[in-house]
């Protein structure tokens, strides 16, 4: 299922969600113009490494500064095209909605907190593992948990695949979002993707959404 859109005007321009997707676009392509080798290298210098993060927690101290800090420069990072638009479009559909219930400074400290929140978990998970963690999508999917919070009767425009049949279908956020999240883990035995970093985004995006949110908005849809 792909998302087109929602139904859920927003009060304020999304300046931070655009800031974002802006950051993320231009780096993706600067990357573009990098080598291959010189990609490898960027990811395993800025990429999230659990092994060197294990290391510099059990016996060198000294590197925890520099495995803190690619927290979050991973987020910012992206493997392909594919994987720069799901995240974004993903971004623009839900988060213009929760920078607007949040605020624009709550948004900014949201969006990193469930990037950091969504890395802990996929590092809990593997960590050991030598793979550098890059990608936005574990702060997406906190925006995600928070949009199934305050949003949960939104309607999203929904591009659906089934087989060889493509149709547009009209699901609430509800709907929508419970799928999304219950085939993280079905798909979690796959390698490659970071799916517990989803898991545990949208996890804290759902835990902490109506604490963040404006007043109104914590009523708005219940």
């Amino acid at each position: 299922m792909i998302p087109l859109k929602d139904n859920i005007p927003t009060r304020t321009f999304p300046i931070i969600t655009v800031g974002i997707i802006f950051v993320n676009i231009s780096i993706f392509v600067w990357q573009s113009f990098l080598s291959l080798a010189e990609k490898e290298q960027l990811f395993r210098y800025f990429g999230l490494v659990p092994k060197e993060l294990t290391i510099a927690l059990l016996s060198r101290l000294e590197l925890l500064p520099y495995n803190i800090i690619t927290v979050f420069t991973s987020m910012f990072l992206h493997g392909g095209v594919f994987h720069l638009v799901g995240n974004m479009l993903y971004l623009w559909i839900f988060g213009n909605n929760i920078e607007d219930s949040l605020g624009h400074g709550r948004f900014v400290w949201f969006y990193l907190l469930s990037g950091i929140f969504a890395a802990v978990a996929q590092y809990l998970y593997d960590p050991t593992s030598n793979i550098p963690m890059i990608g936005a999508s574990g702060a997406v999917s906190g925006v995600l948990g928070a949009y199934l919070v305050l949003y949960p009767t939104a309607r999203v425009i929904t591009l659906v695949f089934i087989f060889i049949f493509i149709k547009i279908v009209e699901l609430p956020a509800l709907i929508f979002l419970t799928f999304w999240f219950f085939m993280q883990f079905l798909y979690s035995g796959i390698e490659g993707v970071a799916w517990y970093a989803h898991i545990g985004g949208f996890i804290f995006g759902l835990l902490t959404a109506k604490l963040l949110a404006k007043k109104h908005y914590r009523r708005r849809w219940y």
